[in-house]
């Protein structure tokens, strides 16, 4: 072509093979491992106390190793949220969805997730909420063993208890 198409290309369909070998790393295997058994692992900074998930090997703003790992509740706190509209290409979710950071009990830092089992317009900063595992024998050791997380049915957590877990 010498010149542009007269209608934009929206969408190439296309298979790609893209290979890879994924190294998990001593902290990160031991994650993994505990998804495979509904167990969610951080990791401690020796120096602050706080609680990373999925565990690091040194906290990123001290430095200080984050070298012992602690297991966190699979239940936690809505900190932010975005109500999803649009498809998205690769995805079957049923639309309208809720992409939301949600805060473990017992960490310091929110995990990104998705929030269904409730209508998207009730979801709310401070709704407490719940993992969706996968059914015994079907989980792999992966981040899709956890399907998404439910409203638990608990009284909405203060502000002052997640503003600094954002």
């Amino acid at each position: 072509m010498r010149e542009p198409p007269a209608t934009p290309v929206k969408l190439i369909e296309t298979t790609v093979n893209l290979p890879y070998h994924y190294v998990a790393g001593d902290h990160r295997a031991q994650y993994l491992r505990a998804l495979k058994d509904k167990r969610i692992l951080g990791s401690r900074c020796s120096a602050t106390g706080k609680v990373f998930v999925p565990p690091i090997v040194n906290s990123p703003a001290s430095m200080a190793p984050c070298d012992r790992l602690v297991q966190v509740a699979d239940r936690g706190t809505i900190t932010t949220f975005c109500v999803v509209n649009i498809d998205v290409i690769g995805r079957n979710l049923t639309l309208p969805y809720v992409a939301a950071s949600v805060a473990l009990d017992g960490a310091d830092i929110s995990i990104f997730a998705l929030v269904y089992e409730c209508d998207a317009t009730t979801v709310r900063m401070g709704m407490r909420v719940e993992a969706v595992w996968k059914p015994d024998g079907e989980r792999e050791g992966s981040h899709e063993d956890i399907l998404y997380f439910r409203p638990s049915g608990e009284p909405d957590a203060p502000r002052e208890s997640y503003i600094d877990r954002l």
